[in-house]
């Protein structure tokens, strides 16, 4: 992958991780009548009680088979209906054993920690989720804009556009090919600038990184890849 291919990736790795975890939590798999009856008692009766069925669905994009499947595996992995972080870093290491995703997992994590309480409930995790598979252009937009947006001020600096790219290559740059040079994430930084920094002030607003992506047919292609994955 060359510095065009890391161009989207920070928005495509987050919806393939997601994947990924899906996966080993068994939350792809075809639920029966006992599974979607148990699951549905027992979102009333875990250790931190989520929000009902009913008022998720309203949250959400997913049917209520498809949140009591979703729930089933959450559970499974997270008996007490919260991640922490280091848990969090634990999942996605398993996906990067050669490299480092510890900063990158962090990142991702306090976007999915809506309240912003050191813990991922399974509310978070299927709204971020329902974003990221189900919702419109403008919302997954405005989803990544978040995640670059590391102190939350409402707008992107380059210091902060390049700790993302940092932990996107430590996490899988080492082994693209042709083997990216150290101050690619640095040159992807400037590109991502001169882009979308439209009136040149050294910060992207939400206004200037939501006009560019939707006039960049790349991106818009990419934000289709993974709508009915489950």
């Amino acid at each position: 992958m060359g510095i065009q291919g890391m161009e989207l990736c920070a928005m495509a790795v987050v919806v393939l991780l997601f994947i990924a975890v899906l996966k080993q939590f068994g939350i792809l798999e075809p639920m029966s009548m006992e599974d979607s009856s148990d699951s549905e008692l027992e979102l009333s009766t875990v250790r931190h009680q989520p929000e009902g069925l009913d008022q998720l669905q309203a949250q959400t994009k997913f049917t209520k088979k498809e949140l009591q499947s979703l729930y089933r595996g959450f559970k499974n992995e997270c008996p007490t209906g919260l991640v922490d972080e280091d848990t969090f870093k634990l999942i996605y290491s398993q996906f990067f054993p050669q490299g480092d995703a510890t900063t990158y997992a962090h990142f991702l994590f306090n976007a999915f920690d809506a309240d912003g309480n050191g813990a991922i409930h399974f509310e978070d995790f299927v709204v971020g989720l329902s974003i990221l598979l189900r919702g419109t252009v403008h919302e997954k937009l405005k989803w990544a804009f978040n995640l670059y947006d590391i102190n939350k001020d409402g707008c992107i600096t380059k210091e902060e556009m390049l700790a993302i790219m940092k932990s996107i290559y430590d996490m899988m740059g080492r082994h693209t090919y042709p083997i990216l040079r150290e101050d690619a994430p640095l040159e992807h930084v400037e590109r991502f600038f001169q882009k979308m920094d439209r009136n040149q002030d050294g910060v992207v607003t939400i206004d200037e990184f939501l006009e560019t992506c939707q006039k960049d047919e790349n991106i818009m292609n990419s934000m289709q890849l993974f709508e009915n994955v489950i």
